[in-house]
C-alpha cells in the first residue's frame, strides 16, 4: 500500500493518496484543497484515482474535489448519506462562513456503514463514526504498509484530541461513543490517519488522550 499526505488549504487538512502498488489504483480521501497540488502528486506516483472518499462533508474536506473530479473524471465521489446535502451547500459545509464557499459536485456513491470498497487488490472498510457530523466515517485498511492495519478517521480521532462538536450536528457523547465502541476496538498497532496533524495509533490514543482515559 501507498499512503502519502498532502496537506491541503488554508486550515492544514490532510489529504491522503492511498494507492494499490500492483495494479497503481488510488483512492484520494479528503481532498480539502490546492488540488493541483494533489493532481501533480497523484501523476507523479503513476496511479489511477478509482475514488475520491470524503470521511465527512466539511468545506476544508471536499474543497478540492470538483477539480479533482475533473481531472479524473471516472473516479467516484463517496460519502456518506447523512453528510451527502453538504456537498452542494456552502452554508451546511461551513465554506461560506470562511468566505471561501466550496460547492462540490454530488456524490456518485452514497456509504454506509459496513461497505467494502475495492482499491486494486486493497480494501478500504467503511466505519461511521458520527459525532464530529452526523455522517462522519473512517476507511480501515486491515493490510497496510509493512501489514500493518490503518484507519483515516477524519476529524473524529486526534494525537491527544478528538474532532470539535461545536458545529451543528456535533454531538460530543455521540462521539466519544463512536471513538471507544468503533476506533479503540481496532488493533492497538493500527495506524491512525487524522483529518489534521500528525499520525498516531490506536493503542497509544487508548492509554493516553485526554478525552478517552
Amino acid at each position: 500500500m501507498i499512503i502519502e499526505t498532502v496537506v491541503v488549504g488554508p486550515l492544514q487538512a490532510n489529504c491522503y493518496i492511498v494507492g494499490c502498488e500492483e495494479v497503481r489504483d488510488c483512492a484520494v480521501i479528503d481532498p480539502g484543497g490546492d488540488p493541483e497540488e494533489v493532481i501533480e502528486r497523484i501523476r507523479r506516483l503513476g496511479l489511477r484515482p478509482v475514488w475520491i472518499l470524503d470521511t465527512h462533508g466539511h468545506g476544508d474536506h471536499i474543497g478540492g474535489q470538483r477539480a479533482l473530479k475533473e481531472a479524473f473524471p471516472a473516479a467516484l465521489i463517496a460519502i456518506h448519506e447523512a453528510d451527502a446535502p453538504m456537498l452542494r451547500s456552502a452554508v451546511k459545509n461551513l465554506s461560506g462562513f470562511l468566505g471561501m464557499p466550496v460547492k462540490s459536485p454530488p456524490a456518485d456513491r452514497m456509504l454506509h456503514d459496513g461497505d467494502v470498497l475495492d482499491v486494486g487488490r486493497m480494501t478500504l472498510e467503511v466505519i461511521h463514526v458520527p459525532g464530529h457530523t452526523p455522517g462522519g466515517v473512517a476507511f480501515y485498511a486491515p493490510v497496510g504498509p509493512d501489514e500493518t492495519p490503518a484507519v483515516f478517521c477524519g476529524d473524529a480521532l486526534f494525537a491527544g484530541g478528538v474532532g470539535r462538536v461545536d458545529f451543528p450536528g456535533g454531538d460530543m457523547d455521540q462521539l466519544l461513543s463512536s471513538i471507544r465502541n468503533r476506533l479503540l476496538v481496532l488493533p492497538p498497532r493500527t495506524m491512525v490517519y487524522p483529518g489534521h496533524g500528525e499520525p498516531t495509533t490506536i493503542g497509544q490514543e487508548a492509554h493516553s488522550n485526554p478525552f478517552l482515559v
